[in-house]
């Protein structure tokens, strides 16, 4: 792979959607759930995935990929949006998996935001800043695909650090299936890929 700042110019902006994946176990019972506990959908998360299926197929424009993370809950959601869109391929990117939350997995989600607002790092987690900048490594390495409009299948927290990347984190706390759109600035996830400010 090519140096990040010898890659060749494209865009300046792109658009990007992002599904939050169905539940989980943890998920329904109000429980943390990072990217360092791999858990599968329950069968109401595989409900919420083909509702967001259908919501999908009413969009435009349809996505040219589905890009998802390697964590179970967002491969099996990518798959069963699949079937929906014959010929669309998925590719996993495992940067894209949801924010490592050490100790503070399976903890109450209500005990724990007070930390996570005031930026406090997970016991054996990840910062803040390091998932960012993760994600925007992981913007950086599906660039050629996202003029092609992908859908990114993630979590809460990927759509709270895409939002971050924007410029409006406040509007991206998404409920399992739930759909939202970024529109992303080639410079700023470049220079956060890079930890430059």
């Amino acid at each position: 792979m090519r140096p990040m700042d010898t890659l060749p110019d494209g865009p300046a902006r792109y658009r990007l959607r992002l599904l939050r994946h169905g539940a989980t176990s943890a998920n329904t019972a109000g429980l943390r759930c990072g990217g360092d506990l791999d858990l599968p959908l329950t069968d109401l998360g595989r409900q919420q995935a083909r509702d967001a299926a259908a919501r999908l197929r009413r969009l435009q424009p349809a996505p040219g990929l589905i890009v998802t993370s390697d964590l179970q809950r967002t491969r099996e959601t990518a798959a069963i949006v699949a079937e929906s869109f014959p010929g669309v391929r998925v590719i996993v990117e495992p940067a894209f998996a949801e924010r490592r939350l050490g100790l503070w997995n399976l903890q109450p989600i209500a005990q724990t935001q007070p930390w996570l607002e005031a930026g406090s790092t997970p016991p054996g987690g990840e910062s803040d800043a390091e998932f960012v900048e993760r994600i925007a490594r992981g913007l950086l390495r599906i660039r050629e695909h996202l003029p092609r409009q992908p859908l990114l299948v993630g979590s809460k927290g990927v759509a709270r650090a895409l939002g971050v990347l924007a410029g409006s984190p406040r509007a991206t706390a998404l409920g399992n299936g739930e759909i939202a759109d970024f529109e992303l600035h080639r410079d700023d996830f470049l220079h956060t890929a890079q930890g430059t400010p």
